[in-house]
């Protein structure tokens, strides 16, 4: 397994050069006799944005899942940072550099948006349980410092003004905001968005989505969405699955243009129109 890399500093890097790659070779996973995956791979470079999409049913949550761990694929290798890892633990993301959002917000109801951010950061923590416990002048430095990681966090995703809220209180696509600021505050050298545009209105889409094209210069992101105008915007690559199998990768433009993606799941309609704007936009970004 892999270890985790030596983070020095408490604060968030804002300036650094993404360098670490994802590789998922060969995946396939299998639930009871049925086949979920097969022979997938795909490939996240540093810096990229790289979107997995495909129609209900295709595979896209399990591939998802076994980059967190919590699916254990039964073929296949997943490498990060040029190690294999071997029996990939969800509670092992953080200490690797990782980190991940859900479908829904997974905020913890007892606990203040504050608070809630502050958990995503422990891995920059540096007293140990015992400081804590006996509140120890290192446990209080070591929370200020976590605390403030916090802020910037909410600060970045327009949410400082909630921060002493409780999650419940608040509109949904404000706990999205809560939730991807915790996934932010850890600063992951990779950053996992399953579905993060469920709920949110057009223009809170288009935020989200200039945020995430933004995240790129310090962080690679794998984001699995329904939202295919969102998908075409921000991804560098796409690649596309079907029935548990690969059935295509590439550009946004490439994808767009392949006719096994329309008809497995854009439809014709949806392709044409979806592949004007995309030469209006010159690939989505660029109106």
């Amino acid at each position: 397994m892999a270890q985790p890399p030596p983070h020095s500093g408490s604060q968030p890097s804002q300036d650094r050069t993404p360098t670490a790659r994802l590789e998922m070779s060969g995946i396939s996973v299998a639930f009871g006799g049925v086949a979920a995956l097969t022979d997938v791979s795909l490939t996240v470079e540093p810096g990229q944005v790289h979107g997995l999409i495909g129609p209900n049913g295709a595979g896209k949550t399990t591939l998802f899942n076994v980059a967190c761990g919590l699916v254990r694929p039964s073929g296949g290798r997943i490498t990060w940072r040029d190690q294999e890892l071997r029996r990939l633990k969800p509670s092992q993301l953080s200490g690797l550099g990782i980190s991940r959002t859900l479908q829904g917000v997974g905020l913890f109801a007892g606990m203040t948006v504050l608070e809630n951010v502050m958990v995503g950061a422990h891995r920059h923590g540096r007293a140990g349980f015992l400081s804590a416990l006996l509140a120890l002048p290192t446990s209080d430095k070591d929370e200020r410092q976590l605390r403030e990681r916090a802020q910037k966090a909410l600060v970045e995703l327009g949410a400082e003004d909630y921060a002493g809220r409780y999650p419940g209180s608040l509109p949904y696509p404000v706990q999205k905001r809560v939730a991807l600021a915790r996934a932010l505050v850890s600063d992951p050298d990779l950053l996992l968005l399953d579905e993060p545009a469920s709920g949110l209105a057009e223009d809170e889409m288009h935020e989200l989505g200039e945020l995430i094209r933004s995240l790129s210069s310090r962080m690679s992101v794998l984001l699995v969405e329904h939202h295919m105008d969102l998908v075409m915007r921000v991804c560098d690559r796409i690649t596309v699955l079907d029935s548990g199998e690969q059935i295509a990768a590439g550009t946004p433009a490439e994808v767009q243009a392949d006719p096994k993606v329309t008809e497995a799941y854009l439809g014709d309609e949806v392709v044409e129109t979806d592949a004007a704007e995309l030469t209006r936009t010159d690939g989505g970004r660029n109106a």
